[in-house]
């Protein structure tokens, strides 16, 4: 799109020549909220990739220049008002710069009896953290042994019947998401993947072993595209 042809004049941009972005992955999922002046919304809409305005270096940034974490332009929308835009983006690798995906990760507040209440960032889990801490507790089994310990049995029993209730779950799942049953999907996907954790914790891997290879699937790799190992693409 040559830079003539934009025409912005629907855009009302604030006393400092800003206008908000919000940033949303196609799936749905809010990824940050960021600022645009008139010289960034161009380069945005002219090269495909987010570009915004920092207010605090007062100069233009791409959002992954340094990081490879770039947003992939879908579509930018204004409101009603025309002073918010909305970009739908592709988004590689991470949004935010402590590393969650978005920025809203793990950052929320909670209801009580008096109303809004904010719940401290030590009270509040991420599914990483709660993977980890049971991963740890299943370690700690196997260096420590306890007795009545179903955990332990598993060890006891080895690879062999570990991989057989990897498979039993996995069933289970199936059978429990074909039948459209939400609690039964959530309960055996939560025996699912115990039992992978403990596989892993079998092989001396660990879930930030998994994590890094699906961040690598995340980032665009051979998986993303649907490769699979050989890196042929299969008929679809």
């Amino acid at each position: 799109m040559e830079q003539e042809k934009l025409d912005l004049s629907m855009i009302k941009f604030d006393a400092q020549g800003l206008v908000p972005a919000i940033v949303q992955e196609e799936s749905g999922q809010v990824l940050m909220l960021a600022y645009m002046n008139e010289e960034s919304l161009k380069k945005t809409l002219e090269t495909g990739y987010t570009w915004f305005y920092s207010r605090s270096r007062q100069k233009l940034w791409q959002k992954g220049e340094t990081s490879g974490n770039v947003q992939q332009v879908k579509s930018v929308s204004y409101d009603c008002d025309g002073d918010t835009l909305l970009v739908i983006v592709h988004q590689t690798g991470v949004a935010c710069h402590t590393g969650s995906y978005s920025c809203f990760s793990g950052r929320r507040l909670g209801i009580s009896e008096k109303g809004l209440a904010v719940i401290p960032p030590e009270k509040q889990q991420s599914l990483a953290q709660i993977l980890n801490d049971l991963y740890a507790v299943i370690a700690d089994r196997r260096l420590h042994p306890v007795e009545g310990s179903y955990t332990n049995y598993l060890f006891d029993k080895g690879q062999d019947k570990i991989l057989k209730k990897v498979g039993e779950e996995a069933v289970e799942t199936v059978i429990a998401s074909k039948n459209m049953q939400r609690e039964e999907i959530l309960y055996e996907m939560g025996d699912l993947w115990y039992h992978c954790l403990v596989l892993l914790a079998f092989h001396q891997l660990s879930p930030e072993d998994l994590f890094a290879e699906l961040m690598k699937r995340r980032k665009g790799g051979a998986y993303h595209k649907f490769t699979g190992k050989t890196g042929e693409r299969p008929d679809m």
